[in-house]
């Protein structure tokens, strides 16, 4: 006999767990690609429960189906216009009024929907007795009991996802909102209930409904219909804000109105988490607290992962000269051991500090505390004239800024999404943390893990500020505001804080096998060429690496643009070849010095009088604030779909970097410090 096929959806709020049902129900029958139209990630499962074949669909998180961001678009638009059979509402029973509000929603739409109240557990052991007969009876929508990372309750929601979808006729429910907008949604009703094409595809009280919220996505669908001109003339003639705001308390005093009844002691109580959110996000100790948190992870990444290090070191210098001297052709020898081995091995080399660096920032994240962190610094950013939410992909870029700036996608505000995407490169990535790392450490000994936490910081405070001149000039106007939910402290656990330390790191690896490998590669060939009319053998003892070289030819070319800030040559070439990725700075300059992956040599060269203290600290600054890297550049475009802005970006990067380390080179030579 044929199997029976249903499609079902999952929706529900941020941060509830809906991730982690979709796994259970779906195990490894999953697939990942984009949605349709925009690069937003979309997860499909299969799943086969008794004669039935269930195709899942993981929808972006969303609070409401008014929809704002195009996460919401997305997750909106899904439901309203695929219609799957059954939506399965994923609802937070730790929160259920926020939770709710999208169920109303759903209900309005006349969806079919099962709710999966979800971490139940957690919910009573705090004392909070939710009657799961009550509230079906109340809302007319079954509900189960799951606990999604021990996989219960799987079964009970597909047997019910099952028998909801074998249901007849279904209707949608109302939410009163009382007299004044009964009477609006009413004259809306008669209006759109004419267009055939609307009224056939959308429920009619609906759209009138959400033509009432305000939503931008449904009165674009009315402009290009016949009623348009009489929609528009009621719309006109009413603030669409104050009735947003007051049917958004109708629907919470109507959820209000059956919480008692189907939930004992749901009534939030002071807790330790409270307490503790007191302290971190108070006005006046949360930014301290925050600061003090990073220089913490700064200070143990760089102290933790020395000796690690060293070991790295040790193991790709012998690597090194096992190649070189097991290789008869001495340039075959020279370019696996000193360019491939060498400038790999000087990127290999910090592995352990960005590995340390994001289990601590994964730390931070799982903990919960990153959304304090948001929270805090919402003020601020509104200051600057940006959005709260524009806080996480910013700090996203710490790990690396390509998956940061399309993090942006969750601001609404056009105009926020693009002033956050134009000044995330200056948020300091991983990659070019191991710039920092040599250079403190050759320059600054035991001050290397503050020099480093300062560099964080003053591309914080670059960030910040170019996003107010922004803001100000040429993309003019107000912040939208931000509301966010404050997830509870978890303590993390050793298996996720790997995994998210193990996913942002095996990024790096992979760039060391491939784009940095290429690179190093590249930049050794052109140290390798004869420049023209030097007489010298490819590849040989008294060209290589050399003024000689066509590399030297290049630096020589790029050398007046940066010798004011006391740069020479082969800083130059590391510069240019960084554009590629930034680790490739550090590979660079280990074939422009001869000394491969030995980092140790190549600190003794720099400091016996390559370069001084304060060069190090220009350059390490000039890398911070230039021109980011290619993939970033290329994420840039595709985010903003405008080479205009893209090129402004770029420009604006290196000018800043380029005034950042004169100044420094300049002021630190008149005070006569770190020549």
């Amino acid at each position: 006999m044929e199997k029976k096929k249903i499609t079902i959806a999952l929706a529900g709020n941020p941060n509830v767990g809906k991730t982690t049902l979709f796994n259970a129900i779906t195990g490894a029958r999953q697939h990942v690609g984009n949605w349709p139209g925009v690069t937003v990630e979309k997860k499909t499962g299969k799943r086969t429960y008794k004669d039935t074949e269930i195709e899942v669909v993981d929808l972006p998180g969303t609070y409401s189906l008014t929809a704002y961001s195009i996460d919401e678009v997305v997750a909106r638009d899904y439901v309203v216009e695929e219609k799957p059979d059954v939506v399965v509402q994923i609802v937070d029973a730790t929160n259920l009024e926020r939770n709710l509000y999208l169920t109303t929603q759903l209900m309005e739409l006349g969806s079919r929907v099962v709710i999966a109240l979800n971490m139940w557990d957690l919910a009573e052991s705090r004392g909070d007795k939710i009657d799961t007969r009550k509230m079906e009876d109340f809302l007319e929508i079954p509900v189960v009991k799951t606990v999604g990372n021990r996989s219960e309750g799987i079964d009970a929601l597909l047997e019910e996802v099952v028998r909801e979808a074998d249901k007849g006729e279904h209707h949608e429910h109302e939410v009163s909102y009382g007299d004044d907008i009964e009477k609006k949604i009413i004259e809306l009703d008669g209006i759109v209930g004419k267009d055939s094409a609307l009224s056939g595809k959308y429920p009619v009280r609906w759209l009138s409904v959400k033509l009432l919220d305000g939503d931008e996505n449904i009165l674009e669908k009315i402009e290009g219909s016949s009623v348009a001109t009489q929609v528009n003339s009621v719309l006109s003639a009413i603030k669409k804000e104050d009735y947003e705001a007051a049917m958004a308390e109708k629907r919470y005093e109507a959820i209000n109105t059956v919480l008692p009844q189907v939930c004992a002691r749901c009534v939030k109580e002071v807790t330790f988490s409270d307490m503790i959110d007191r302290a971190v996000t108070n006005k006046y100790l949360g930014i301290p607290i925050f600061l003090a948190m990073m220089w913490a992870a700064f200070e143990v990444t760089f102290t933790v992962a020395t000796p690690l290090m060293e070991f790295v070191d040790m193991f790709f210098g012998w690597l090194a000269g096992v190649v070189a001297d097991s290789i008869t052709n001495p340039v075959l020898g020279s370019l696996l051991g000193d360019g491939i081995v060498g400038g790999v091995g000087a990127v290999m080399i910090f592995l352990p500090n960005i590995l340390l660096l994001f289990l601590m920032i994964s730390l931070l994240e799982d903990s919960g505390y990153m959304a304090r962190a948001a929270f805090v610094m919402d003020k601020l950013m509104y200051k600057i004239g940006l959005n709260g939410r524009s806080f996480i992909p910013l700090l996203m870029g710490f790990g690396c800024n390509v998956p940061a700036i399309m993090a942006t996608r969750t601001i609404e505000d056009e105009k926020d999404r693009l002033v956050t995407i134009l000044v995330n490169p200056f948020i300091s990535c991983g990659a070019r943390l191991p710039v920092y790392l040599m250079l403190a450490g050759a320059f600054f000994g035991r001050q290397a893990g503050s020099v480093i936490f300062g560099i964080y910081i003053l591309g914080i405070i670059v960030a910040i500020l170019s996003a107010k001149l922004i803001r100000g000039t040429v993309v003019k106007g107000k912040p939208s505001p931000f509301i966010m939910e404050l997830p509870p402290y978890r303590l993390p656990t050793a298996k996720a804080s790997a995994i998210h330390m193990w996913e942002k790191g095996s990024i790096y690896l992979k760039k060391a096998g491939t784009i940095i490998l290429v690179g190093v590669v590249f930049v050794w060939l052109l140290s390798a060429i004869p420049a023209p009319g030097v007489d010298a053998a490819f590849a040989s003892e008294e060209i290589l690496g050399t003024e000689d070289s066509m590399i030297g030819v290049l630096g020589h070319v790029m050398e007046p643009l940066v010798s004011p800030l006391g740069f020479d040559w082969k800083v130059a070439v590391a510069l240019v070849f960084g554009f590629i990725a930034k680790e490739i700075v550090i590979g660079s300059m280990g074939v422009l010095y001869g000394t491969g992956e030995d980092e140790d040599a190549l600190a003794e060269i720099l400091t016996a009088g390559a370069m001084s203290p304060l060069t190090a600290l220009g350059l390490m600054v000039f890398t911070l604030l230039y021109v980011p890297c290619i993939a970033c550049v290329g994420v840039v475009k595709k985010e903003t779909g405008s080479w205009k802005w893209t090129l402004f970006m770029m420009a604006y990067g290196t000018t800043l970097a380029w005034i950042a380390a004169f100044l420094i080179y300049r002021i630190g030579t008149a005070i006569g410090w770190g020549v």
